[in-house]
């Protein structure tokens, strides 16, 4: 969270590519061209022939191929015109169809299409009725199963059942997957009466519901966090002589770990495994949040372990949490197994040299930071103040004011911006001691503690090391301010300066950081 007085960093940390992995996949076989007879050869009673197959015309098939390339440029070229017709602000989709007379089923769908992504479907109704009124074939099963489709994942479900009774009147037979789109889009919405209502309908027709109309069914109870009403359907399922398959299982660990859940998430897992059924990647990585959540480090590594097995990547969010559980649980050398794996199948980005350094500053290794500094300056790696500030703060905990002063000196060169978290190193390192020091006084000489207090330090620092004494005597002050004290819409640097050392703070700031955070334990 960011500090109230703090504008922060709103621009993506930059990533800097190393090193591409991609992953290779084999070339499947090209198939053997099948074996002819051979032909047979001329006897003596039978003229020798010049072919046996008629002499081809090369100028007729190449007319012929480009009379079709021809056709289908015009064809994508009208089609392309229509869309751009749609497209337009006030269009009215019924009006232009019924100006060009009729439409191609390839137009038709392709507008369909648009006009569902576009979230006009109340106009494609429309079109819908006027198109199947102009040829009777048009009013059939497939077509009414997709629209009735679309309807219920747009959650009209009065059009969707308005157009099932429609199609009932037509003579036609619902299949099983209109069904399952109805009673999804009900469960979906939290309408399960409804839902459990069409279900019964199906069964009374004679249409037996498959494994898809019980998994919609038990996933819509999971993400509305109804975990009996799921076990109930699922034996509901079994009941009627449904047999679950990997996919039920599937849904049902991804709702259990969601849930927090971990003991019944973990008993169906055993039961997939036992029946030998697949584990979906978003199982994988599901029960991997679960664990991350908890802060159950070996449940955590083990799930972890196979997603490095697969072709899944994790997202940097995700990655976060897990460097955020190491931290807690003071096991920092894993933030540098973490980085370097992940960064295997991936790139080398911001967040890797992050991990890196900040695992051997937590380790307070002075050889370990400058190694990674090394191998960041041979990957051309743009400095950043999350990686000086990272390495100020392990300087700090281990008073190593030489070469503190050294990297601090370094900024300007380096064309590195201080940031809050800077310049309360600074504080907390020299001011509380009464010295001088030549970084504070060279930010004054350029103006720059009149600029607006910025926060751009990663936040995995701050978990490690935490905020130190002169910003968190800032969040203080600042919080006891009042709410016309803190009206101010602008806060610099000498205005938070100002704060605390007229609020004599000044004797409260220690060389040695006392936060209670995993790195300053």
């Amino acid at each position: 969270m960011f500090l109230p007085f703090c504008k922060p960093n709103l621009v993506s940390m930059p990533w800097q590519p190393n090193t591409t992995i991609s992953a290779r996949h084999p070339t499947p076989p090209i198939p053997r061209p099948s074996k002819l007879p051979p032909s047979p050869k001329p006897t003596s009673s039978s003229p020798p022939l010049k072919s046996q197959a008629p002499e081809s015309n090369p100028q007729s098939i190449s007319t012929k191929h480009t009379t079709q390339l021809v056709e289908t440029f015009h064809q994508n070229q009208k089609l392309r015109t229509l869309l751009q017709k749609i497209q337009r602000k006030g269009s009215d989709p019924l009006q232009l169809l019924r100006e060009e007379g009729d439409w191609t089923k390839e137009q038709f769908w392709a507008v369909m299409r648009l006009l569902k992504e576009t979230s006009r479907m109340q106009q494609a109704l429309q079109v819908f009725d006027f198109w199947k009124s102009i040829e009777k074939s048009r009013i059939s099963e497939v077509n009414y199963m997709k629209f009735i489709e679309w309807l219920s994942k747009s959650g009209l479900m009065e059009e969707a059942v308005s157009m099932l009774q429609e199609m009932k009147m037509h003579g036609l037979s619902p299949p099983v997957e209109v069904y399952n789109s109805i009673i999804h889009g009900f469960a979906q919405k939290g309408e399960f009466d409804s839902a459990r209502l069409f279900l019964k309908e199906m069964v009374e027709k004679g249409i037996i519901p498959d494994p898809e109309t019980y998994d919609g069914l038990i996933q819509a109870y999971g993400s509305y966090r109804m975990y009996d009403e799921m076990c109930k359907c699922m034996k509901k399922m079994e009941s009627e002589g449904c047999s679950p398959d990997h996919v039920t299982y599937n849904i049902l660990i991804r709702a259990f770990a969601r849930g927090g859940l971990l003991e019944k998430m973990e008993g169906v897992h055993r039961t997939l495994l036992s029946k030998k059924m697949a584990l979906q990647s978003l199982t994988l990585v599901a029960m991997l949040e679960a664990y991350v959540s908890f802060g159950i480090v070996e449940k955590m590594e083990k799930v972890y372990h196979k997603i490095l097995n697969s072709e899944l990547r994790l997202k940097e969010g995700l990655v976060r949490k897990m460097a955020r559980v190491y931290i807690e649980n003071h096991m920092f050398s894993r933030l540098e197994e973490l980085g370097l794996k992940t960064a295997s199948k991936t790139e080398r980005t911001y967040l890797l040299w992050c991990l890196l350094l900040l695992s051997n500053a937590c380790l307070l290794s002075r050889k370990g930071m400058e190694s990674v500094i090394r191998e960041m300056e041979a990957a051309k790696v743009r400095p950043h103040v999350t990686y000086v500030n990272t390495m100020a703060l392990a300087y700090l905990k281990m008073k190593d004011f030489r070469h503190l002063d050294m990297l601090l000196r370094q900024l300007r060169s380096q064309n590195v911006k201080p940031d809050l978290i800077t310049v309360g190193i600074i504080f907390d390192a020299y001011v509380s001691r009464l010295e001088r020091t030549e970084a504070l006084d060279a930010w004054r000489g350029i103006g720059f503690l009149k600029e607006e207090v910025q926060m751009n330090t990663d936040p995995l620092v701050l978990t490690a090391f935490g905020k130190g004494s002169f910003v968190r005597s800032c969040e203080d002050l600042y919080s006891s301010l009042g709410s016309k004290g803190r009206e101010k819409k602008v806060w610099t640097y000498n205005d938070l300066i100002d704060l605390v050392f007229k609020n004599g703070r000044k004797a409260s700031f220690e060389v040695v950081n006392r936060d209670s955070r995993p790195c300053n334990t």
